[in-house]
């Protein structure tokens, strides 16, 4: 007998009887004809000390290892307790199950073989999880692994069976039914414990019935391979059971059909779904299928997919979800109260299941739109929530570590008699055997970090289902009743003297709107849910209001949006749930109208006001293109719709981030443009990539040339290539390509239909174009201009290098070479764009006649000065335009396009930079205008267009009355005219 491990136990402070009682166990080893396995255990530490180690761990802690070890003694000798310590993989599971069940006879050898099949491998999984012979997640992987294996094997065998007396199961069109096993809870997500019972439903496709002589409806078929599967698995027998099985999660329930087909899930979900099943459909997956690996299961498992997610996740930002959480956490309190659970280390507070809340609500609130939360694994899942924001830096990591140490526990209560029980113990010596499985000397040093997790856990779960009054940030004036004016329960007298009071500079006119919208349409014929959101929310917002400088004109530029989203009252409840993006959303409504109109206009933009460390955060163009490429990842490539939501989305999104920043002082004139320049340039890297894709798969590659990107580059003239892009500015682009004109596509080649080259790039502009400027509920992505391509709107849409190169050399008229100027590839090939940039340069350096340049220049101006200026405003008062009157910001650009066209054949450095501040900086450098010169026009630039700037983002127009001018843009007005006349009128 081993003395050694029974001193060992001794030692570590188990009683007596725990250690007699182990005594006994090793006796009946040696009785069962263990005793070699058992002397190589004597012979430590000489012999094998690991294993003696693990060998105490395991059975010493574990009353089921020891009941099996006694049952199967073979399991330990020295070959197959090798088997104990290694890690299996799914191909082990299915493997070691199928041979087994090989020559199953009967329904009764079936299910004793999958219990004998089930306890051999929990004691594996329960000797490594006890060593550490696998990470957590690995042991829980294990474990699904095996419930997947055991429910399809039991299930292939029962549908072999019903085929033969029933015959296929089939629709009304003749096509083959399968039957999809979905699983729940943790056996979806991959986290079974030691001792989880399985939360499964039933479904098939459609309706019909099977191809036999004995012929019954899909539904009888399926129900009685429901009922013999879940006896194989569920009964207990003399060898116990294999999962414990449990239907109750299915529609309606217990009185529920076992079995449903999709239109009736669907019909469930959609019009009786509750919250708490959109909670627990997060992790369903199908796990196991009638007919697997076959088109029909395929198919039936990309639409249930669909099916599921289309109830699970909303589209928009969904709040809704919190109030249901707390709910929830409400009555399994009152269940943990109830049952004395105080000690459940899954339903007690800070433990599994507060993780997993955490977790689900965000999934829940934001998967919709950050698809990439469309995940059922926890530990996935709470890293991307630290990514997103919605969990505090460091956070994610602290509470993985909790749910891991959690686990870990549940599994040394549960491993020790294979109960399905998360509650500490009482006993002493159990207590103990948790603390050694973990690791710990004692139960104190154990049970004090276990309270220093879900402490942790605790205050976490707080912080999300806190109610929105009980955050920091409400900042409530306890002393004000606001709810008064909106219920209109007082006399009005008394509402104004309030609103005066709080600082409306016209109390009357926020009386008027708080009416009209009261008694709009929209709020009159609101569902009761919405008008209880809405009157919690508008007290919220008055008191608001009263740290703004403007309240009333605040107050109308808000309700807006409170129009727009009346029949949607969730972006409501964001607002309620957030006092902190109400805060924003007052605090940016009032610095510019035109946020206020973009965010009415896309309510879901209110997502970007939720944490102020994004709104006020600009990525770099990597970081844009990266955060893209995830907001796209999970989209289907032929869901092209989807893709251009998500498109318009990410621009709206940055856009506002891009406004915010600049009405806030904390981005530079030049930092906005250079921000909005590169959020085009990432969209329409994504675009061309998209569409490339799109059509190669379609017609093949033009000249058979097997390329992962275009040969092909779109050019951005204007503000897009200068890098001066605007709020709302649209982008004049032209595409060029460098394939064969006579060529085409291989697509015969490739089983595909092959088009000339000449056609394929064309179709491949005009899906670019349909992608930019398709008008969709979220409004366009950006208006598009080509009529800077070669011959304008009746030339090619899309043009070789080379046809590009002639035009310009022997057609184009001096105002296409100033567009010229600012013309840069934006997106498309890296090979083709240095070529663009040859001809470029050398169009640019082309000596011409001073003269002729010079009137060319002026008579173009004065048209657009005569077509699109003014010299009054409507009621007759003098008024300047700064973009296109005298001395306006298009007199700076014509200045110095001018200077490139006459100068750049003797100063080809003119000709690098596509943006005015770089290229004035080149003719002071070149000594072609004077430092004083440079100077006085980058200043007047940049002062007429951040001016240009602040009247958009305050919605009005750029046509300002002279005496409203301030001097700094008079200053540059008349400085702009006089180099006007030096530098084009007269040249130096």
């Amino acid at each position: 007998m081993p003395n050694h491990i029974l001193a060992q136990l001794q030692q570590q402070g188990f009683s007596t009887d725990k250690c007699d009682r182990y005594q006994r166990f090793l006796q009946v080893l040696a009785e069962q004809g263990a005793q070699p396995f058992l002397d190589t255990l004597l012979a430590a530490p000489q012999g094998d000390a690991t294993l003696s180690d693990q060998f105490l761990l395991a059975t010493a802690h574990s009353d089921f290892v020891q009941t099996q070890c006694e049952r199967n003694p073979h399991w330990l000798d020295m070959d197959e307790s090798r088997a104990l310590t290694t890690p299996k993989t799914q191909l082990d599971y299915t493997t070691e199950c199928a041979a087994r069940l090989h020559n199953c006879a009967d329904v009764n050898t079936l299910n004793q073989t999958l219990r004998q099949f089930r306890n051999e491998s929990m004691v594996g999984i329960i000797w490594r999880d006890f060593n550490r012979l696998v990470e957590t997640l690995h042991t829980t992987q294990e474990l699904t692994w095996l419930a997947e294996t055991c429910i399809q094997h039991a299930m292939d065998a029962h549908y072999q069976s019903l085929l033969k007396k029933h015959g296929e199961p089939h629709n009304t069109l003749g096509e083959a039914q399968p039957m999809l096993v979905i699983g729940m809870g943790k056996l979806g997500a991959g986290e079974l414990n030691l001792s989880s019972d399985i939360d499964l439903i039933f479904a098939y496709p459609d309706t019909g019935e099977t191809a036999g002589k004995r012929s019954i409806s899909n539904q009888e078929f399926f129900i009685k391979l429901g009922k013999l599967l879940i006896q194989s698995l569920d009964a207990i027998t003399a060898d116990g059971f294999v999962f414990r099985v449990d239907m109750r999660l299915r529609p309606y329930g217990q009185s529920g059909p076992l079995v449903a087909h999709f239109n009736a899930l669907e019909d469930y979900y959609q019009t009786q779904g509750r919250e708490w099943e959109r909670y627990a459909m997060i992790k369903a997956r199908v796990v196991a299928t009638t007919l697997a690996g076959s088109n029909s299961a395929t198919s039936a498992i990309n639409t249930l997919n669909q099916l599921i997610n289309s109830f699970t996740y909303r589209r928009y930002v969904d709040f809704s979800v919190v109030d249901a959480l707390r709910d929830l956490k409400k009555k399994i309190n009152q269940e943990v109260i109830r049952r004395k659970l105080g000690d459940d280390v899954k339903l007690g507070g800070g433990g599994i299941r507060e993780i997993e809340f955490i977790a689900q609500a965000f999934q829940l609130i934001r998967g919709g739109r950050d698809t990439q939360l469309q995940d059922n694994r926890l530990m996935v899942v709470l890293p991307l929530l630290e990514e997103l924001n919605c969990l505090p830096a460091g956070k994610a990591s602290a509470l993985a570590n909790a749910y891991q140490f959690l686990r870990n526990t549940e599994h040394a209560i549960q491993g020790y008699q294979d109960k399905q029980t998360q509650k500490l113990p009482s006993d002493p010596d159990q207590r103990l055997s948790i603390a050694v499985v973990l690791g710990f000397p004692s139960w104190d040093t154990f049970y004090h970090q276990l309270q220093q997790h879900q402490q942790l856990v605790k205050d976490e779960f707080a912080e999300v289902i806190a109610s929105p009054d009980d955050k920091p940030e409400a900042e409530l004036n306890a002393d004000c009743d606001w709810n008064c004016i909106w219920q209109d329960s007082q006399d009005p007298d008394a509402y104004l003297a309030l609103l005066a009071q709080y600082g409306h500079e016209e109390p009357i006119k926020s009386l008027e709107v708080l009416e009209e919208l009261r008694m709009s349409h929209n709020v009159v014929m609101m569902q009761p849910e919405g008008r209880q959101r809405l009157d919690a929310f508008i007290p919220r917002l008055l008191n608001a209001l009263a740290h703004t400088a403007t309240p009333s004109e605040t107050l109308r530029r808000v309700l807006l949006l409170v129009r727009s989203v009346a029949r949607r009252s969730a972006y409501l409840l964001l607002l309620i749930e957030n006092p902190g993006a109400l805060r924003q959303l007052v605090t940016l409504s009032a610095a510019s109208p035109w946020i206020a109109q973009e965010l009415a206009a896309r309510p879901a933009l209110l997502d970007e006001l939720l944490d102020q460390r994004t709104l006020y955060h600009l990525p770099n163009k990597a970081e844009l293109i990266d955060e893209l490429r995830r907001a796209t990842l999970r989209i289907a490539e032929d869901d092209l719709e989807e893709q251009m939501e998500a498109l318009r989305y990410f621009r709206s999104a940055h856009a506002l981030r891009v406004a915010a920043c600049e009405i806030t002082g904390s981005l530079p004139l030049m930092k906005v443009s250079d921000y909005l320049t590169w959020l085009a340039e990432t969209l329409l890297d994504y675009i061309l990539a998209s569409v490339w894709q799109q059509m190669t798969t379609k017609h093949g590659y033009p000249d058979g040339e097997e390329r992962p990107d275009a040969n092909f580059v779109i050019v951005g003239y204007g503000k897009l290539g200068g890098f001066e892009l605007a709020h709302g500015s649209d982008l004049d682009l032209v595409f060029i390509h460098n394939a064969t004109p006579m060529g085409s596509t291989d697509g015969d080649a490739r089983g595909k239909k092959s088009v000339d080259n000449q056609t394929f790039y064309m179709r491949l502009g005009q899906k670019i174009i349909h992608m930019l400027n398709t008008r969709m509920a979220s409004g366009e992505l950006y208006e598009v201009d080509m009529r800077l391509r070669p011959s304008g709107n009746s030339g090619m849409l899309v043009t070789t290098i080379a046809a590009f190169e002639k035009y310009q050399l022997n057609e184009a008229w001096t105002w296409e070479h100033q567009a010229l100027v600012r013309a840069r590839v934006v997106a498309g090939d890296t090979t083709l764009t240095p070529h663009f940039d040859g001809v470029r340069q050398r169009i640019l350096e082309i000596t011409r006649d001073t003269a002729t340049l010079q009137k060319d220049v002026a008579t173009m101006r004065e048209k657009m000065r005569a077509h699109l200026g003014s010299d009054k405003h409507n009621d007759g008062t003098a008024a300047f335009h700064l973009k296109q009157d005298r001395g306006g910001i298009v007199d700076i650009e014509f200045m110095v396009q001018y200077a490139v066209l006459a100068w750049a054949n003797k100063v080809p450095a003119l000709t690098r930079f596509t943006d005015n501040i770089r290229i004035l900086e080149s003719l002071a450098q070149s000594n072609l205008l004077s430092a004083q010169e440079v100077d006085k026009l980058t200043s007047a630039y940049k002062a007429l267009r951040s001016l240009g700037h602040r009247l958009t983002l305050q919605q009005q127009p750029s046509l300002v009355k002279a005496d409203q001018l301030s001097e700094d843009v008079t200053i540059a007005r008349e400085q702009v005219t006089r180099l006007w006349k030096t530098i084009v009128e007269n040249d130096i």
